[in-house]
């Protein structure tokens, strides 16, 4: 086991002003973050540490990471898209999320109840990444541009050129969100809510 994964573990990520605060999220998540360890443990996996979290890897790629969230703590596997998920265990997090998939969990003994499965799942993303297999991303050129983005490229071309500079991942995650809404009108407030985020060469988060 790493060291560095047991810091975490014991202190947090270090990563926002909540680290060894009880606030954080990995102290709330703490038993359900090492029984998933104990478990990801036994699966032949190399144990590290990226983007602040525990993170295991096989022959240098990435096959899953640990993180806890707000109300939920989870396994997130790198390339889940391409798993069978034969028990429908698998979440897709947000729209904009091609490859990885999420396995999530509230309390330890959900987790130890299903430890075989869980192995299953591992052992299955190795046999993906040994095959080579990887999720053919869609292109931003894929995504919908609706209606009223169109009229307000027209009307500005500097508005346009901006959104263009911005980064494919952050084009993508605003055709989403403005495609989502159900209204034109909803649709309209949403792209000017952005605008200045935009001119900015922000994404939707940011």
């Amino acid at each position: 086991m790493n060291p560095a994964v047991d810091h975490i573990l014991e202190f947090g990520c270090g990563r926002c002003k909540l680290y060894q605060t009880p606030s954080c999220k990995v102290h709330k998540w703490q038993k359900e973050m090492v029984a998933l360890r104990n478990i990801v443990n036994l699966c032949g996996l190399h144990e590290e540490v990226k983007w602040g979290q525990p993170c295991y890897t096989f022959n240098g790629k990435n096959i899953l990471i640990i993180h806890g969230f707000k109300e939920y703590c989870a396994l997130l596997f790198f390339n889940g898209a391409l798993l069978q998920d034969s028990e429908n265990l698998l979440i897709r997090q947000t729209e904009n999320v091609q490859a990885g998939r999420q396995m999530r969990f509230t309390d330890p003994d959900s987790i130890y109840k299903i430890e075989n499965t869980i192995k299953s799942y591992i052992f299955e993303a190795i046999e993906v990444e040994k095959a080579g297999l990887k999720v053919t991303p869609k292109k931003t050129s894929d995504f919908p541009v609706p209606e009223e983005l169109t009229h307000a490229f027209e009307s500005s071309t500097e508005f346009k050129n901006a959104f263009h500079a911005l980064t494919p991942g952050r084009q993508r995650a605003y055709l989403l969100h403005f495609a989502q809404a159900k209204q034109s009108e909803t649709r309209i407030n949403r792209i000017e809510k952005y605008r200045d985020k935009i001119y900015q060469g922000k994404g939707l988060n940011d």
